[in-house]
């Protein structure tokens, strides 16, 4: 991995929902990683959850706040933002709690920040179609949801409920203010596009998700594309009438 030479704060968010058994391995891997001259702060968030997933935290020493109730992938998220706005954090990137973002591969998302190229940066596995690409119920959901941010704003995103992104300080400061509650990716997209805010897309590798179990199954996989395609509607509707 190339070297990164920057003097930035740098805020890894990571929300966490039952994942005890993965939690211990992610942090050591993100204590391993090192970007010049970079602060590196990674922040996990434990969701209120019911496994052992708090003390394990706790165990390992690692940095985090503690749902006192579940706010969802949306909530968490958004109180990450809160927390790098507030504690002046250059950068936040945005990562699954669960393995399958790989920190060998944030430099990939973070350098097209640093160079100013985008606000936002989104990790794909589509652009090159390696590493795990999901599965074919999966694939079809994130292309139906590409064509639809494609349709109501005009970009062009493969990997559209990618939850591995990178954000500067001025899309920190839109998203502190709305993130979408509920499988928030594809409709953020809308906003920030909205927002005027400048999104490139670059590969990634991921892998499969280390152990547990997704919080999206298959059985309720309509209703999450039903649910998150009338949400991503109303709010485009919405942002597209004030203007």
């Amino acid at each position: 991995m190339g070297k990164i030479v920057i003097n930035k704060k740098l805020l890894i968010i990571i929300p966490c929902y039952n994942e005890q058994d993965n939690v211990s391995v992610l942090f050591e891997q993100l204590q391993a990683l090192r970007i010049e001259n970079c602060q590196i702060t990674p922040l996990f968030i434990n969701d209120c959850s019911s496994d052992n997933t708090l003390n394990n935290l706790e165990k390992i020493g690692a940095t985090f706040l503690d749902n006192p109730i579940n706010l969802g992938i949306g909530g968490t998220v958004q109180l990450g933002f809160m927390y790098a706005f507030e504690n002046n954090f250059d950068f936040a990137i945005q990562m699954d709690g669960d393995g399958q973002h790989p920190p060998s591969e944030l430099h990939k998302i973070i350098l097209p920040l640093v160079n100013n190229e985008a606000d936002v940066i989104i990790g794909s596995r589509y652009i090159d179609k390696e590493g795990f690409q999901s599965s074919a119920l999966r694939r079809f959901g994130i292309d139906f949801f590409s064509k639809l941010n494609k349709l109501l704003v005009g970009i062009s995103i493969k990997d559209s409920t990618s939850g591995y992104r990178a954000y500067n300080r001025k899309a920190i400061s839109e998203l502190i203010n709305y993130y979408p509650d509920e499988y928030p990716e594809p409709e953020a997209i809308v906003y920030l596009t909205h927002k005027k805010l400048k999104i490139k897309e670059v590969s990634v590798l991921m892998q499969e998700r280390l152990a547990g179990v997704s919080s999206i199954r298959k059985f309720t996989s309509i209703y999450y594309m039903i649910k998150v395609s009338l949400n991503t509607l109303f709010l485009h509707l919405k942002m597209k009438s004030n203007g």
